[in-house]
């Protein structure tokens, strides 16, 4: 079974995902043992940045790693465990919130596919790209 940055490659629906893992450097951490759980914005979700969002995180890779960390939890959490949570810490450190009383909600965003396993985690495919405070 892929790993999760081989699982995102082969999708083929996170390559500005997959492009930013690539220029903060996380590509070795995230195909690392884990596991690792990621909520993964599609191309969609970045799209929905406002203009020149994505360009000027790629130029800023201390703000990108921060970002990018705030989408992944330690431990392969899966939906069935997500879904008894108010909040997880991410790998940045600090939390977001979980709400499971309509779907799935991290923070604003919605998770459209859960439970796509790896072999070093999961990935939960969420449609909006989740910002630290």
């Amino acid at each position: 079974m892929p790993d999760i940055v081989d699982t995102a490659v082969n999708a083929g629906s996170f390559s500005t995902l997959v492009a930013a893992v690539k220029a903060a450097g996380l590509v070795d951490t995230l195909k690392g043992a884990g596991p690792f759980t990621v909520f993964a914005p599609t191309d969609e979700a970045f799209a929905k940045l406002p203009d020149g969002t994505v360009d000027a995180l790629l130029k800023d890779i201390p703000k990108l790693k921060k970002i990018l960390t705030y989408h992944v939890v330690s431990g392969k959490v899966m939906a069935a465990d997500v879904v008894k949570l108010k909040s997880a810490t991410t790998v940045e450190g600090s939390d977001v919130k979980i709400d499971a009383s309509n779907g799935v909600k991290v923070n604003d965003s919605t998770v459209t596919t859960p439970d796509v396993a790896t072999d070093n985690g999961v990935i939960h495919i969420i449609d909006t790209v989740l910002l630290p405070a």
